[in-house]
């Protein structure tokens, strides 16, 4: 008989259970290419509930996380007028993924779906979910992608288009790693730091270093089109007025040398390559004023890669998407920063899978940095 592929049968699919002759080898299970497999479906059923807005309709009838299901299918399809059979089915399967509680044919939020996936969530990534993958005609092309050494229509063709929607989406991870970094990076001890934030996104850097610090002031860069999130979350948090935007490219912004106690690269290297990274870090060594400090903010991938799968997988979310993105080992980063003249190398991780090395530029250093010359492009 034929091995079964399904994992479920590999218990009972056994030598003695089967009536063949007993051997010390077994088949290793499928599991792990039924849970890649199932991905794919999984991601959708998740876009598909927070498109019909499952998660907010239960978030508002104002049951308790966590508390006992009290929604029947029927009532709830009636309420987000969608047909009860099929939303059932949805319903079912975010219970298998843990993303809704059933019981007894009744459905409630649990706490990962009440803080994660309404949009009034303390972490919500309601908005973040759809956007995070990056296109997803990119995913399905990734075989052309490998073979041709760049994506067929990368988002370099309209970044400000993609880019936009994603750091709305993860602005408030963002912003909650920043604030927490401050316990380790101690700029609320700073008295009045001039903050550098190069390709800024919705600022969540900025806006920490300035909320810590009232005499702080920041300059925050990203494109046409993306800065305008900055804008808007630094006059929502009422940082604005200590604020001035500088639209452009971060590789040929204009910098003043030796200007900024603080400079930031918030998760950017890994969509620009080792030479565009390490552009970027010269201009942030540049960019400081002797003992000033970069934060480096990114997913770093670990030694041995399994050792660190989300970060794995962002860096592939660039490679899929974009010309020049790539996952960036923690390795490269540490020489990138070290040739650059960098010293104090730390790295810090705020909140869980947010990382950010924080370097430091020695006291009176004439040195120039070794890439300012460099090609990007």
């Amino acid at each position: 008989m034929a091995d079964s592929p399904y994992p479920e049968l590999k218990k009972s699919h056994v030598p003695e259970r089967m009536g063949r002759p007993w051997t010390d080898h077994k088949p290793p299970p499928s599991a792990p290419v039924w849970a890649v497999i199932s991905g794919f479906g999984s991601f959708h059923v998740l876009v598909a509930a927070l498109e019909l807005g499952v998660f907010d309709t239960l978030a508002d009838r104002g049951a308790d996380p966590g508390g006992p299901p009290e929604v029947a299918a029927p009532e709830l399809a009636r309420e987000l007028r969608v047909s009860a059979l099929h939303l059932e089915a949805l319903l079912d399967s975010l219970a298998v993924l843990g993303l809704l509680e059933r019981a007894g044919g009744r459905y409630g939020l649990n706490d990962a779906a009440a803080r994660y996936l309404t949009r009034d969530g303390a972490a919500s990534m309601a908005s973040l979910v759809p956007v995070a993958p990056g296109p997803l005609e990119n995913w399905s092309g990734l075989a052309d992608t490998i073979r041709a050494g760049r994506p067929a229509e990368p988002i370099d063709d309209d970044p400000a288009g993609f880019y936009r929607p994603l750091v709305e989406g993860t602005f408030a991870t963002m912003l909650r790693a920043a604030t927490r970094a401050d316990l380790q990076v101690r700029y609320s001890a700073m008295a009045a730091p001039r903050v550098l934030d190069l390709g800024a996104g919705g600022a969540p850097w900025a806006i920490a270093v300035l909320k810590a610090c009232p005499e702080a002031t920041a300059v925050i860069n990203d494109l046409d089109g993306v800065v305008e999130v900055a804008r808007r979350t630094t006059a929502e948090h009422g940082v604005a007025d200590r604020c001035e935007f500088r639209p452009g490219d971060f590789h040929t912004v204009e910098i003043e040398p030796g200007g900024y106690d603080i400079t930031v690269l918030g998760h950017v290297c890994r969509t620009e390559g080792p030479d565009g990274a390490r552009h970027l870090i010269a201009r942030a060594w540049e960019a400081l004023r002797p003992e000033g400090r970069l934060v480096l903010a990114d997913y770093f991938v670990a030694p041995e890669p399994q050792w660190s799968p989300h970060c794995v997988h962002m860096g592939m979310a660039m490679m899929a998407s974009t010309i020049h993105g790539f996952p960036i080992a923690a390795a490269q980063v540490v020489d990138w920063l070290r040739d650059a003249g960098f010293e104090f190398l730390r790295l810090l991780e705020p909140i869980g899978h947010q990382y950010a090395y924080v370097a430091c530029k020695p006291p009176r250093s004439s040195r120039g940095a070794p890439w300012q010359n460099i090609s990007t492009r």
